[in-house]
């Protein structure tokens, strides 16, 4: 049974299948699970392992403290240097009360000799001790862990001094080491026990986490989500739309092969902002969301695009671009074409009419009438050719104003090039400089429709490797708080149904092109009134 559109189809695991299994939930979960395990038993070890040294610490301190204690009773001193060492001495009685009275091992009182004076069991006193008491009776205090006649236990040394602080013995209290080791594995059950608890709360945590991320990632599988974002690479790097995606911070995470070539952006885009990238202006507002609507145009550099924008669940967007240049392009030259079918319609019938003229004349027999009639007519449209040829060498560019100079004669509008026109063929871009002759032009002829005594006059100039272009027309002209307005998308006079939605585009494109050869653009007020536009190309020329 296929699934239904716009659907997720997984494949389901095999029933017998071994391993991990394949949903991230549950793999997540695992791997929390086992991450807050090994946590746990680290930290216990971590815990145990410092436990058993502090322990040690504390019992040989507790043995050096008693040894202390009992080195400080001067009764003891005066009782070795009195007495022998015998089992029932009183050296033996005191050392006893005291090793029953503070818990020790042992509490052994020795001489110079290292002979014994006291011990746990009567039989050793008076035998040389096991182990080398040289530290304490040279006057220093020791704290070790050691091996004795009882085994191996905590121990601290210290000299035994007389009245008058001369070392006559030295005093040896020992604490069971199996004691100490008892005091470690009573710890462990506790500690065991907090672990077991810390790692119930990581499982439940550890629970929950994987259930958000099973919602997030609507169950899928760790291949799944893979094979999807690698359809998503091919699919945004091969579509002929540009895409750019933001978060809810506007900063750009995903930004694809045509948007950067559209937009001009470099590979290091991703995470800076649309003004940091872009700059102030209509495309940046239209991607930022600040322009609503749908199929907005901007304009991007000698670009016209299309851009469309879609808000996401997370408080980002979508934008989606399209290149509408070339279109646009097509739609001015099918204006252009349009204009001429309408100028060659005219001329059709002016011509019929002439001929008219001129037969009427050869049928009356005034054949010198007639010739001058024909070298009347031929003869301005050849002048006009021949005039424009003269002065722009380029042979787009004078074909482009030949034609819009028979465009405006049919309109009713004089166009002329002024006496210092002259421009060499040596242009480096004439395509650019067509465009933005063909928009000025046709801007000066749309302004000048239903006026009187309407003209346009065009100055190209040559200085060096600059071409400085200046086109005049004797319309409305320019509002003055609106020379620079002019120049931004979308703005017109004139009504968007009459040219498909595409008016506003050209002053915009003018001023593009012209930055982009490090030029510029501006309008102004012409002498004896309408509008006068200045375009500077610096090394336009070879």
């Amino acid at each position: 049974m296929s699934a239904a559109p716009g659907t997720l189809r997984r494949t389901a695991p095999h029933p017998w299948r071994l391993g991990l299994p394949r949903r991230v939930f549950s793999q997540v979960l695992l791997m929390q699970l086992a991450i807050a395990a090994g946590v746990a038993v680290l930290a216990t070890g971590l815990f145990l392992a410092p436990l058993g040294s502090q322990l040690d610490d504390q019992a040989m301190r507790r043995a050096l403290a008693i040894a202390q204690s009992t080195a400080a009773d001067p009764a003891i001193a005066a009782d070795l240097i009195s007495s022998g060492p015998a089992p029932d001495g009183p050296v033996q009685e005191a050392a006893e009360r005291i090793r029953r009275a503070t818990g020790a091992e042992y509490v052994v009182v020795l001489d110079r000799q290292r002979i014994r004076r006291s011990h746990p069991s009567p039989e050793r006193i008076g035998r040389h001790v096991s182990t080398d008491p040289a530290r304490a009776l040279a006057g220093e205090e020791v704290m070790e862990i050691d091996d004795g006649t009882l085994g191996r236990s905590a121990r601290g040394k210290v000299p035994l001094r007389d009245a008058d602080g001369a070392i006559v013995g030295a005093v040896s209290v020992g604490i069971a080491y199996e004691g100490v080791r008892d005091q470690l594995v009573g710890a462990i059950p506790g500690l065991l026990a907090y672990a077991g608890g810390a790692l119930a709360a990581g499982a439940l945590a550890a629970y929950l986490i994987s259930r958000r991320i099973q919602r997030q990632t609507r169950d899928l599988a760790f291949s799944d989500i893979s094979g999807l974002l690698a359809e998503r690479e091919a699919m945004l790097h091969s579509i002929r739309e540009g895409v750019v995606a933001f978060d809810r911070d506007g900063r750009v995470r995903l930004v694809n092969d045509e948007a950067q070539r559209l937009l001009g952006l470099g590979p290091d885009a991703t995470g800076r902002s649309l003004d940091e990238l872009l700059g102030s202006g209509r495309t940046t507002d239209v991607l930022a969301g600040r322009v609503t609507g749908t199929d907005l145009l901007a304009v991007s550099g000698p670009r016209v695009l299309v851009a469309n924008r879609m808000p996401t669940e997370d408080g980002g967007a979508v934008a989606t671009l399209r290149d509408r240049t070339e279109l646009e392009r097509l739609g001015r030259e099918l204006d252009s074409t349009q204009g001429l079918i309408d100028a060659l319609r005219a001329q059709d019938h002016e011509h019929a009419n002439r001929l008219h003229t001129l037969l009427g004349l050869l049928e009356l027999g005034l054949y010198e009438e007639a010739t001058a009639y024909i070298t009347e007519v031929s003869g301005g449209h050849r002048a006009t050719a021949e005039e424009i040829t003269e002065r722009v060498r380029d042979p787009l560019l004078a074909a482009l104003l030949v034609g819009k100079a028979t465009v405006a004669a049919e309109r009713g509008v004089y166009l002329r090039l002024t006496e210092s026109t002259l421009l060499p063929a040596r242009l480096v871009d004439p395509g650019g400089l067509v465009t933005i002759v063909g928009n000025l032009v046709d801007n000066a002829l749309d302004a000048l429709a239903g006026t009187a005594d309407a003209r346009v006059e065009v100055e190209l100039l040559a200085e060096d490797a600059t071409v400085v272009l200046r086109v005049r027309d004797t319309g409305p002209g320019v509002p003055p708080g609106r020379l620079e307005e002019i120049f931004t998308e979308g703005w017109s006079t004139k009504s968007p149904q009459s040219h498909g939605g595409r008016r506003g585009l050209g002053l915009a494109m003018v001023r593009r092109l012209a930055e982009r050869q490090g030029g510029s653009a501006r309008a102004a007020a012409a002498d004896g009134g309408g509008a006068e536009f200045c375009v500077v190309l610096p090394e336009a020329l070879r």
